[in-house]
């Protein structure tokens, strides 16, 4: 069975209704079912923007890797 996405939508009552057909090779198989909204709200997407762009452009220097220092030295494996 191959993972499958259904978009629905919560009735007014608060409850979800679901029927997916997966077919009768399928049967008698468990599966699991995890509930997440679709999608943000306006005004998280809203605030996300908002903050990317105070940060955005705002790095002042180069980037630059600090020294490594030098690898052990060990023994021959054979």
């Amino acid at each position: 069975m191959n993972r499958m996405i259904v978009n629905s939508r919560v009735g007014p009552d608060g409850v979800l209704h679901v029927t997916v057909s997966v077919g009768s090779a399928n049967a008698d198989r468990q599966v699991r079912v995890t509930i997440e909204p679709a999608d943000e709200s306006p005004a998280e997407a809203d605030e996300y923007r908002n903050w990317l762009r105070t940060v955005a452009g705002k790095w002042q220097g180069d980037f630059e890797r600090p020294l490594q220092g030098l690898a052990e030295q060990r023994e021959p494996l054979s």
